[in-house]
């Protein structure tokens, strides 16, 4: 079982930053793929990143189109902790960003077998 608390959402204006954190329970942190996924008001929920678990090869990230070159994510697996650095943030970026876990990534959320409650990103223009 892993729970899944995100924090450090805000209202920020557009081309501000902000840095969102998912911290983890559980003792196998490191064995998991990390994900954020977000929904803005009247729209289904869509992938934003996944970083992949420690191996032999290092981590892996992958990133939604929309977000490359501004969204950085990260991991601490000595805090348990998952990362989403937002750059250059844009009023179509407000939605509630979602934290979530699974053993293999993917961009679909039915893939993703636990959530956090949501952190709100709200940029004003």
């Amino acid at each position: 079982q892993v729970q899944l608390v995100e924090s450090g959402g805000g209202l920020v204006q557009a081309g501000d930053s902000l840095r969102l954190s998912c911290a983890a329970s559980g003792r196998t942190f490191n064995s998991y793929v990390m994900g954020w996924f977000r929904q803005a008001p009247g729209k289904e929920r869509e992938f934003v990143a996944y970083i992949t678990g420690i191996s032999w090869s290092g981590t892996s990230k992958y990133y939604a189109d929309f977000v490359k070159g501004r969204f950085t994510i990260s991991r601490d697996n000595a805090k348990n902790t998952v990362l989403l650095q937002m750059n250059s943030l844009k009023p179509e970026d407000t939605a509630v960003y979602y934290c979530a876990a699974n053993r293999k990534g993917g961009v679909r959320q039915a893939e993703y077998d636990y959530w956090g409650k949501g952190t709100q990103v709200t940029v004003s223009s």
